[in-house]
């Protein structure tokens, strides 16, 4: 029997759906018509974008109220964090720990040793991490984050320079402090004015000056900041010539009186798309290109012609502590595909758009 009912349900439902209008059985589809009606859409996305603007515009109000704050303490911090001889240590608890987390990122790659140390872990045996020789980089708005005050009074035992970062230079962090950098009030971006919003932009972007007034005072280079930055894309932009460039037997080379016949032939086993031409001393004087040789076809008798004759005199060249990216644009800049790399007037090695592609560098 109950199979017989089963039987009857699907039946009954197979037939109402057969029988039901086709706009009924299919439930709509989303128009791909950009100028459909959206009842509840436009409506939506208008109150989204007003938020985001004004979220925004707080916190850029904020901002320009940080930057005209910025007076000597300011100062006297980089300098206080330069003079650093260990570890500028940055803490701070809750919203403002995640910026302190940054701040220590961005500080280390930027070549001012940093690091991040939890205050709530600080009592716990992290005290251990901070050393004569460090200062301390202390965030928190209010200045009474009770957490702190484990690392404030180590501070004050061992003579670690305290820098603080807070609204309030009369809180317990901010009078305790060798120096202050007292952030001006800003409304927060919160219609509840409570989540930190404006103020934690401002804690960043003050980190932020910190970490490139310190790489400015110490001179950092790219070539630097490629060495804290091997990976990913920005690691292959920073790459040298040296270590994207063929060398030893890979190089195209020949003498100024080899016959355009055997000069081609070289070309073609090295498959680098160029020759280069030195002299008996090493040196090189002149390059050959394929764009060379299609320019040069129609001339007669190409084939026993020298070298010498068909090779660009004065070819661009590069180092082999060049960076990677400024050798590509140089590239770029001559309308070329290949250059030779060069110490002392010697080719020391050739390089390919196509190594740089390879590298990730393009």
């Amino acid at each position: 029997m109950e199979k017989q009912a089963a039987c009857c349900i699907r039946r009954q439902i197979t037939h109402a759906g057969a029988s039901a209008p086709p706009q009924e059985r299919i439930l709509s589809k989303p128009s791909t018509d950009p100028d459909a009606p959206r009842p509840a859409g436009k409506t939506a996305d208008a109150a989204h974008l007003t938020s985001a603007k004004r979220t925004i515009s707080l916190e850029i109000e904020g901002l320009k109220a940080l930057m005209a704050s910025l007076d000597g303490p300011f100062a006297m911090a980089v300098e206080a964090l330069g003079q650093a001889t260990g570890r500028v240590i940055v803490t701070g608890m809750g919203k403002s720990g995640h910026i302190a987390r940054k701040m220590a990122a961005t500080l280390a790659s930027t070549g001012t040793p940093a690091q991040y140390v939890h205050p709530g872990e600080a009592s716990h045996g992290d005290l251990g991490m901070i050393a004569t020789g460090d200062v301390i980089l202390a965030l928190s708005w209010s200045g009474e984050t009770a957490e702190l005050s484990s690392i404030i009074s180590h501070a004050k035992r061992f003579a670690i320079p305290l820098v603080a970062m807070t609204a309030e230079a009369n809180s317990a962090l901010g009078a305790a402090a060798d120096i202050a950098l007292v952030l001006p009030r800003a409304e927060e971006a919160c219609p509840n004015k409570l989540a930190p919003t404006t103020s934690t932009t401002m804690q960043l972007a003050l980190g932020d000056a910190l970490a490139i007034a310190l790489l400015e005072q110490k001179g950092f280079s790219a070539r630097d900041f490629s060495v804290f930055h091997p990976g990913g894309k920005l690691g292959a932009m920073l790459k040298h010539v040296h270590e994207v460039m063929h060398s030893g037997e890979e190089l195209p080379l020949t003498g100024p009186e080899t016959p355009m016949s055997e000069t081609l032939l070289i070309m073609s086993q090295k498959s680098l798309g160029c020759v280069g031409i030195v002299d008996k001393a090493g040196k090189l004087v002149g390059m050959i290109t394929d764009g060379d040789i299609r320019r040069n076809s129609s001339v007669e008798g190409l084939l026993a012609r020298s070298a010498g004759e068909i090779m660009n005199p004065t070819p661009k060249t590069v180092s082999p502590g060049m960076l990677a990216s400024e050798a590509v644009k140089l590239l770029n800049e001559k309308k070329i595909t290949s250059l030779f790399v060069v110490e002392d007037g010697r080719p020391v090695g050739v390089v390919h758009i196509h190594d740089f592609l390879k590298a990730g560098v393009v």
